[in-house]
């Protein structure tokens, strides 16, 4: 599969993830606003690959500095800028002081160097990325047996990340294992990233799939078509409360009812251990015209109210376990992420030195 985001030639090139499945263009950024209303229009999505987009858009940014400007001030506009797009993703944020880091570090070399370093970094982020989902494939297929069928929501895979995937990462990896597993796949209402993108990335896969309506699920738990729930997230609180794409929440709840795990995939970047719970995550209201509309044609009264808000959160208690490129933690979460969390403290204090 082509990567859902490359440095090229001094661009930034991404796939147009509105036009899937049934057309791949790209799109080309020059500066950071281009990056940061790609974002913001959803031509990239996924925390992941938000906070990827984030790091190429400094580096984009820094490099069209004029000689005569501010460095300083321009840094911050840049940061600002790109920090507005997506107020939930919690990657957007880490990748932005990842890169702030590297500034406060290297501004006072010539700005040739400085839009190396940056470079250097942004491109640093990405092969990372990558490298994680991996590792939260391999550790997450342990908990996929043979002969399982797997639901998912929304679009954990390589779309939603610099590549492989989270959710749908620990998908394939059980699946190159040898493993013989189904997927169900809901639309993910209401901007459709399950019947346009998983079913599009799982295509390419070769992965047995069946696409469902998002209010399909509970009865097909019912049945017992369904063994198990796995999704990614976008932040994560110190407690292990997950705010995800919208429908999540409902999802965790039928599971739980009828006995079934529920699994979060997620590289250590989604957390956001600065907050206790869940109910401190701030969740993405967006426009009313993602309900009021599909593929551009209105389907409902235009006039009426419409609420929109992108994402819910899953409480700790309803998640089984959480994967991350660490392994596998299980509840209490605030035992079992403490050791995830002083790992990430201790990174964060070595670099600042």
């Amino acid at each position: 599969m082509l990567p859902t985001i490359a440095w090229k030639d001094d661009k930034v090139i991404m796939i147009d993830q509105r036009k899937l499945p049934l057309e791949e263009i790209y799109v080309e950024c020059r500066d950071e606003d281009q990056v940061a209303e790609a974002i913001e229009k959803m031509v990239i999505r996924g925390a992941p690959a938000i906070g990827v987009a984030a790091a190429f858009g400094v580096a984009l940014g820094v490099s069209r500095v004029a000689p005569d400007e501010n460095l300083e001030w321009k840094f911050n506009q840049v940061c600002r800028r790109l920090a507005r797009t997506r107020p939930t993703a919690r990657n957007l944020f880490w990748a932005l002081e990842k890169m702030r880091m590297v500034f406060e570090e290297t501004k006072q070399l010539s700005l040739n160097d400085l839009r190396e370093r940056l470079i250097r970094e942004a491109l640093a982020i990405e092969e990372e990325d990558v490298e994680t989902n991996k590792r939260i494939g391999m550790f997450g297929r342990t908990l996929i047996k043979d002969g399982d069928s797997v639901l998912t929501h929304c679009n954990a895979g390589a779309l939603a990340t610099a590549g492989y995937g989270t959710a749908i990462g620990v998908i394939r990896a059980a699946f190159e294992e040898g493993k013989k597993i189904q997927v169900f796949v809901d639309e993910t209402r209401p901007f459709l990233q399950g019947a346009r993108l998983t079913v599009w990335e799982l295509d390419k896969l070769g992965i047995p799939m069946t696409l469902i309506t998002d209010n399909m699920a509970g009865w097909l738990m019912k049945k017992g078509e369904i063994q198990l729930v796995i999704t990614g997230a976008d932040r994560i609180a110190r407690n292990g409360d997950a705010a995800n794409k919208i429908g999540t929440y409902s999802l965790a709840v039928l599971a739980r009812y009828h006995g079934l795990p529920f699994y979060v995939a997620a590289p250590l970047n989604t957390f956001d251990f600065s907050l206790p719970e869940g109910a401190e995550i701030p969740i993405e209201e967006r426009s009313s015209q993602e309900i009021r509309e599909v593929g551009g044609c209105l389907i409902t009264l235009p006039h009426i109210p419409v609420r929109n808000p992108a994402f819910d959160v899953v409480p700790a208690k309803f998640i089984t376990a959480i994967i991350s490129e660490r392994g596998i933690a299980r509840p209490p979460y605030t035992k079992s992420l403490a050791a995830w969390r002083r790992e990430t403290r201790a990174k964060k204090g070595k670099k600042s030195r």
